[in-house]
């Protein structure tokens, strides 16, 4: 796995914080720490984007991001534990894991189909 990917999924982490950031931050340096992992995340999905396909990019930083927020509220905020939530977070899961798959290594390289 090349440093770019890396980026993204340092990024996607990140985006778990702001998400949950943005609903609990209570005071001055909560709102800082959510707002230095929007910029922090932001940038590094920006910069891997800039070398690997867009969409892709994108598609996993979102996809790991829910997962994660999902995940986090459930075991750390006392968001009801469902099933179906854990179901439709494999199945986002899997996609994600295909997406990146199936990327080629022209793709990544940023050359041209």
């Amino acid at each position: 796995m090349n440093r770019h990917w890396i980026k993204v999924f340092v990024a996607a982490f990140l985006e778990i914080f702001w998400v949950i950031g943005l609903s609990h931050s209570y005071d001055f340096w909560t709102w800082t720490g959510t707002i230095i992992c929007i910029i922090v995340s932001n940038y590094l999905m920006i910069t891997a984007a800039q070398v690997l396909p867009a969409g892709t990019v994108y598609a996993i930083f979102v996809g790991l991001g829910t997962a994660g927020t999902v995940i986090s509220e459930i075991l750390f905020f006392g968001e009801p534990f469902r099933w179906e939530k854990i179901l439709l977070i494999l199945v986002l899961l899997i996609g994600v894991i295909g997406l990146k798959l199936v990327t080629d290594e022209n793709a990544e390289k940023g050359e041209a189909s």
